[in-house]
């Protein structure tokens, strides 16, 4: 097998030494250049596994190369060399079609790792890797619609390089499948796939939980503790609900993402972690930025670029076929037949808006299957709601099964009402427990999770509000 090549790119004499000396030490044949037209010379005179290129150059910038290489050597990854902390510099890289960047001063065991996986997506690509790869997300990505088209061909792109993606949709459009097959395409499949909701993690365990801790840090720290960034080393880490994240957790994130190093808690030195960062929500994270719930400067950071999941609604040509592939799933679990969509239950599906998505489709031919007679599935056993249900208008309960107790009515509140103030906000309260509760179809968690509060805090206020 022949040597594999780099081609470096600086005009500071000793980041070309240090860089020839530490990739030649992994046995890479290094060329090094200091100007964009060396640079191209070099490129027309052979084909390179790998280029690291200076953001500034004498007679240009790093952009120029990344065009030039993406336009005659597309299966080539280009690395940014970046000032420290310049995260703008790094963040406009990344969107022009780097494949990572490396700040100075340069830390030799983060490049090292860099380089190992730069070299394992190159050899994919010129292996067709990345193409034997695309059935597997035809198949768990269900749609033949021309968004769910457009989806699948994004994944691919965002799998080969290693530029944050934000990904934004509804709540069960298929977020983490998304982001799980972003990660199994691309060059750290091998590596750990580590999901994390960040609603569900305690504000005052945060710290430790993402970035580890040492034994006796704190009351209870009774071992060694690895956070989540480390056990996603070398693979990729989802922080899934990342709209959740508090404000002091969100300054910590953004730093662990910038330096690529984490500070477990009672440690004295930070650890080098190689981590992919993918992130997700049901929120418009950017109208959090704008209210102060969301730091800028992170929202920057990982939403590099951004993958728009489409609602059902908008691909109703794809519930038959989501709908067959749940029938199909759900019979290989109980060991049964697939069920058999009637005509008039198909019709009703193909014409309901799917508040829910895909997660709500899977609810309700899975309560279908269970009611059904045999194995067809009927109108009736749908229990689809013919509208929004009102406070005292939940979806009917099955047969056999009693109603759920109506909330009773309330009248308006207003500021001036005789109950005085303390009435007047638990009304504003009922109010919005109430639509939660309908917009979420009576499921307490959803619910509470739509308030942005506990589900213990829900449950204290509808028994504090005589909400049934």
């Amino acid at each position: 097998m022949s040597q594999q090549t780099v081609l470096v790119i600086d005009d500071e004499r000793d980041i070309r030494e240090l860089l020839t000396i530490t990739l030649g030490r992994m046995d890479l044949q290094v060329d090094a250049v200091g100007t964009v037209a060396d640079a191209r010379r070099a490129l027309e005179e052979r084909t390179y596994d790998l280029c690291f290129t200076d953001m500034r150059l004498p007679d240009g910038n790093g952009h120029e190369v990344i065009e030039l290489i993406a336009a005659k050597h597309p299966d080539t990854p280009v690395a940014m060399i970046t000032a420290y902390g310049n995260v703008d510099a790094a963040v406009s890289a990344l969107k022009a079609g780097a494949f990572d960047f490396v700040s100075k001063p340069v830390d030799i065991q983060m490049l090292r790792q860099l380089v190992r996986t730069a070299l394992r997506l190159a050899e994919e690509k010129r292996a067709g890797g990345g193409a034997a790869k695309a059935p597997n997300a035809a198949d768990r990505l269900i749609g033949d619609s021309p968004a769910m088209q457009q989806v699948r061909a994004t994944i691919g792109k965002l799998a080969r390089n290693q530029a944050p993606v934000y990904i934004a949709g509804e709540s069960g459009v298929g977020k983490e499948l998304v982001a799980r097959l972003i990660h199994e395409q691309g060059p750290r499949a091998a590596g750990p796939f580590v999901p994390v909701n960040c609603g569900a993690i305690p504000s005052e365990l945060m710290e430790s939980e993402f970035f580890g801790h040492r034994k006796g840090s704190f009351t209870g720290a009774v071992s060694d503790k690895e956070g989540l960034f480390q056990a996603a080393n070398g693979g990729t880490l989802f922080l899934d609900e990342v709209a959740e994240l508090p404000l002091h957790m969100q300054v910590k994130l953004l730093r662990a993402i910038q330096e690529k190093a984490v500070r477990p808690i009672g440690a004295r030195e930070e650890i080098p972690v190689d981590v992919r960062i993918l992130s997700a929500t049901h929120k418009n994270l950017a109208a959090l930025v704008e209210q102060g719930q969301f730091r800028q400067d992170l929202f920057y950071r990982i939403n590099v670029i951004e993958l728009r999941v489409p609602p059902l609604r908008e691909r109703r040509g794809d519930v038959p076929l989501l709908a067959s592939y749940i029938l199909r799933q759900l019979a290989a679990k109980s060991g049964g037949n697939p069920g058999r969509l009637l005509p008039a239950a198909q019709q009703a599906l193909d014409s309901y808006d799917f508040p829910g998505n895909v997660r709500e489709l899977e609810n309700i031919l899975e309560r279908a299957m269970a009611m059904c007679e045999g194995e067809q599935i009927d109108l009736a056993d749908l229990m689809l709601p013919q509208r929004l249900p009102r406070a005292a208008d939940a979806t009917p309960p099955p047969p056999g099964m009693a109603a759920p107790s109506p909330a009773p009515a309330q009248p308006a509140a207003a500021p001036t009402a005789d109950g005085g103030l303390d009435d007047y906000i638990s009304n504003i309260e009922r109010t919005a427990i109430i639509k939660a509760l309908e917009e979420s179809r009576y499921n307490k968690t959803a619910a509470a999770k739509k308030l942005g509060i506990t589900f213990r805090a829900l449950r204290y206020k509808l028994k504090k509000l005589g909400i049934d």
